[in-house]
């Protein structure tokens, strides 16, 4: 099966609230530590996007600053799917109104890529983009709607 050389990209962008440094974000930088130490330990993770400090959080690839990025790479949807909801990340996502203002448009898309390869900030902007404008496809998908990689390798792209 195609399936078994490609892993899954993803990418999470969220607004702040406040600054990353602010009372305001102090609960969710506490427990950014723990939760990265948990992602990278969980069946399934292959690589996730951070600085030598750790996490992404010092990174802006949006002229927003207020914007921050979680990308990270996983060898199928399910185990995205699980550290997500069914780990203490959860705990995380119930609480994201305390630190991130709701979005308008597409905050998350998810694509595969060959096994091996690692995703950069402007390839997961493109993806996320391409959803915004052209909605959810093979292209660049949620966990909403999903897509195997033979639907994605079927798919005519026009970048």
């Amino acid at each position: 099966m195609t399936g078994k050389n490609y892993h899954l990209a993803q990418l999470n962008i969220a607004s702040m609230l406040a600054p990353i440094d602010s009372e305001t974000m102090a609960g969710f930088v506490a427990r950014l530590d723990e939760i990265n130490a948990l992602a990278d330990g969980y069946e399934g993770f292959v690589w996730r996007l951070q600085t030598e400090d750790g996490d992404a959080t010092a990174l802006r690839p949006y002229e927003d600053e207020r914007i921050i990025v979680n990308m990270s790479v996983w060898e199928s949807v399910d185990a995205l799917f699980d550290f997500t909801y069914k780990s203490t990340h959860l705990e995380l996502l119930k609480s994201r109104w305390d630190w991130f203002s709701h979005m308008k448009d597409f905050h998350m898309c998810m694509w595969w890529i060959p096994a091996g390869v690692i995703p950069t900030p402007d390839d997961a902007k493109h993806r996320l983009t391409y959803m915004i404008d052209n909605g959810i496809t093979p292209y660049s998908f949620t966990f909403k709607q999903r897509y195997t990689v033979d639907e994605m390798l079927a798919y005519p792209i026009t970048k």
